[in-house]
């Protein structure tokens, strides 16, 4: 079976510069995995703190209704 790696085969310098993107390129999918890990651990954790502060003050807003005071007579002068 003919491919470009058994047809052309790379010099030393060409498969060594190869393996060093491939290796690269493992290594930065690597770190983008463990940052949209750690960005939705910590989505659902803001989430989270929004829900139960919303609970909180939505308890510390009920407020007992005053009364309206009588209104004053008006003075002519």
């Amino acid at each position: 079976m003919l491919t470009k790696n058994t047809l052309f085969r790379p010099s030393k310098s060409e498969s060594k510069a190869d393996s060093t993107t491939k290796i690269a390129m493992e290594l930065i999918e690597a770190e983008n995995a463990e940052r949209d890990a750690k960005t939705a651990r910590l989505r659902a954790a803001r989430v989270a703190r929004e829900a139960s502060a919303e609970k909180g003050q939505a308890a510390a807003t009920k407020k007992k209704t005053r009364k309206k005071a009588p209104a004053e007579p008006r003075s002519e002068t």
